[in-house]
């Protein structure tokens, strides 16, 4: 029972889907969570096509007002927006955006413009740095620094600073699989006072971080 309770607090699965997977898992821990995650991902591309026009505009306050949220996170019903499980998802979102100030949603939204100018200057960096390498092996260096770029952008490609083992995707396919409806995020805006303005630099994502974890 312990480890299901284990189970169920490390993926948000109910307790018997936890249970049958540890005993697919033949009581593997990592296996059992690896079972859930994939099950998780089959149950979000079925919900896919749904139309998810409910769900709340939450707003997320952090550092005595240096930092602001707001975000709108979609489901399918109302009943399902007002529940502890979306509402606590929707805080987690908007206190990623404000500890990792994410400029997209996901890669969908960057426009071939922008993706085009950062592929010229990592890859004129690149040669730069390496010089004496094939074009080969530089055009496969650009590419890892492109998916890097593109992972520290996009909110849904960026590790959750509640828990880096996974990314903002995999908490918003596991609240899927847990409330049962499609689940989406649609838009944000981030406020950061002054900015634009010199001022000294924060570690936002380890003060939010450390708040988190109170």
């Amino acid at each position: 029972m312990s480890d299901i309770m284990k189970l169920k607090n490390s993926t948000g699965a109910g307790i018997l889907d936890c249970k049958k997977a540890l005993e697919e898992a033949k009581g593997n821990f990592d296996k059992a969570a690896e079972i859930l995650r994939e099950k998780g991902k089959a149950s979000a591309a079925k919900k896919a096509d749904r139309i998810a026009a409910e769900g709340i505009v939450a707003s997320y306050i952090h550092m005595g007002g240096k930092i602001g949220v707001l975000v709108e996170v979609n489901c399918e019903t109302d009943f399902a927006a007002k529940s502890d499980k979306f509402q606590t998802l929707v805080k987690d979102i908007a206190m990623q955006i404000a500890a990792s100030n994410p400029k997209y949603v996901d890669e969908s939204e960057v426009s071939a413009k922008e993706l085009s100018k950062e592929k010229d200057f990592l890859t004129k960096q690149a040669k730069e740095q390496n010089a004496n390498k094939p074009a080969n092996v530089v055009e496969k260096m650009v590419e890892g620094r492109i998916k890097k770029y593109l992972k520290d952008i996009c909110l849904l490609d960026q590790e959750f600073v509640k828990d880096p083992s996974k990314t903002i995707k995999d908490v918003v396919t596991e609240a899927i699989a847990t409330i049962g409806e499609k689940i989406t995020v649609r838009r944000f805006v981030r406020y950061e006072m002054g900015e634009g303005l010199a001022k000294r630099e924060e570690n936002f994502a380890e003060e939010v971080a450390k708040v988190s974890k109170k």
